[in-house]
């Protein structure tokens, strides 16, 4: 038995074995579950991270042992429900995670857990629908659905009728759909000159995201005028599904691999000609960066769509150290409170979002990093609801102390999240894209 607490070496993520049978036995999943719990409790340096960690430690507090050996098996799916795969725990606090040979993953044993959960038949109608967003987004931007749509979104009686009947919480602000688009309307341009420099390819692919696509086109727009400015040629992936991430969060690995063998063949062709692949949502460049890869770490076409995937921010911010991305300023943001999102902090880059909206002459910045709470799904859903705005109220609480001019985050819905909880007037909510957009002048 080691004696060891934490690593001097860099956090390893093992590929996902979720080929395998054994990755769904329930009894091998449940030895796993006990194993790694158990350590847990005896840390608990997690406990203030989300409601995941709360809940099992409370079910051992109140069981008649006091320790793990008191608590029903059966009960260790109310962890697992609460777990909404934020990846924290093992990026900053588990001090147990590979290469420890204790090898404690929280996150993707979770996910093992909703995987194994899934394909024993026992996801919600609601789960199931909510995590088909290219469905939804198809039917809801019809013309003449898209305005009923939002208008029952907004109405108290739909509202309502929606809590009782599929879960999904009556008070949660649900983001609109558009009536256009993004893909439709895009003004891309590859006829610019292509420059490359040290470390970044000189043109651009953009995955346009089910989001964007669907309910925040200004974002895709507000890209595409920031690469234009800085003369850099874009081209739209000619065909793109979701990226797989909701149903990855809800277990459904087979679904994710449909969508894969859709993505990937068109972004890897991409890759080989040279493309940096670009996603404005922070889930999205993750599922490509790093989840992809850990379910299919032998397939080629997934890591070269892995090594060309960037941020959009840490895209420019690369640009800036090849001296090739433009600084012209023309105006101040003032206040911004910004929030890094959980996905965005998984992927190890550092706070390039802050890093560039700190070049913009006369924008002071109060950067919050910490989780908002909602994590796509999981804030809608009637019971998560009220643990997604507790969680959430350390960020609206800081988010709102410097009085800000805009309040912003990279992922639009926990900036949508964050701007319901501080429930003040305090600062528009803007896209970090759009807020460059807006100190360009453009």
């Amino acid at each position: 038995m080691t004696l060891r607490e934490g690593s001097l070496e860099a956090p390893t993520r093992h590929a996902l074995d979720w080929t395998s049978e054994d990755f769904y036995d329930e009894d091998k999943l449940f030895a796993e579950l006990e194993r790694v719990y158990g350590i847990c409790h005896g840390c608990r340096r997690c406990v203030n991270l989300c409601t995941a960690f709360p809940r099992l430690f409370d079910l051992i507090d109140e069981g008649p042992t006091g320790e793990l050996d008191g608590v029903d098996k059966s009960r260790y799916w109310e962890v697992v429900d609460r777990c909404y795969l934020c990846d924290l725990c093992y990026m900053t606090k588990c001090p147990y995670v590979p290469p420890h040979p204790w090898n404690v993953d929280f996150p993707h044993l979770q996910l093992r857990a909703k995987a194994a959960k899934f394909r024993n038949g026992r996801p919600q109608m609601r789960d199931r629908m909510l995590s088909n967003t290219d469905r939804l987004g198809k039917l809801a931007t019809i013309p003449v659905v898209v305005k009923f749509v939002n208008a029952a979104n907004k109405s108290t009686v739909a509202r309502a009728a929606l809590d009782k009947v599929l879960g999904i919480h009556r008070d949660r602000v649900l983001p609109e759909y558009a009536h256009t688009r993004f893909r439709s309307e895009a003004l891309s341009n590859s006829s610019l000159p292509v420059r490359d420099g040290v470390t970044t390819p000189g043109k651009v692919a953009l995955f346009a995201t089910c989001y964007v696509n669907y309910n925040e086109p200004s974002i895709g727009h507000d890209l595409l005028a920031v690469l234009a400015h800085n003369g850099i040629p874009v081209v739209l992936a000619s065909k793109e599904v979701c990226c797989g991430m909701p149903k990855l969060e809800l277990g459904d690995l087979e679904s994710v691999a449909r969508a894969k063998a859709i993505n990937v063949p068109v972004l890897a062709a991409l890759a080989t000609q040279g493309y940096a692949l670009l996603t404005p949502v922070p889930s999205c460049t993750l599922m490509f960066k790093q989840e992809l890869p850990l379910m299919f770490p032998h397939d080629r076409a997934v890591t070269a769509v892995a090594q060309a995937t960037f941020d959009p921010f840490e895209y420019l911010v690369l640009r800036h150290k090849d001296g090739l991305l433009k600084t012209d300023f023309r105006n101040s943001l003032g206040r911004v409170s910004y929030h890094v999102p959980c996905h965005l902090r998984v992927q190890n880059m550092g706070q390039k979002t802050r890093e560039l909206l700190q070049m913009v002459p006369g924008t002071e910045l109060n950067t919050v990093e910490r989780c908002s709470g909602h994590d796509g799904t999981w804030g809608v859903k009637s019971e998560f609801f009220e643990q997604s705005m507790k969680i959430g109220r350390p960020v609206f609480r800081q988010m709102a102390d410097s009085s800000p001019d805009y309040i912003s985050s990279d992922c639009a819905i926990a900036g949508r999240h964050i701007e319901q909880g501080m429930a003040i007037a305090a600062g528009k909510k803007r896209h970090p894209i759009s807020l460059l957009r807006l100190a360009y002048g453009i």
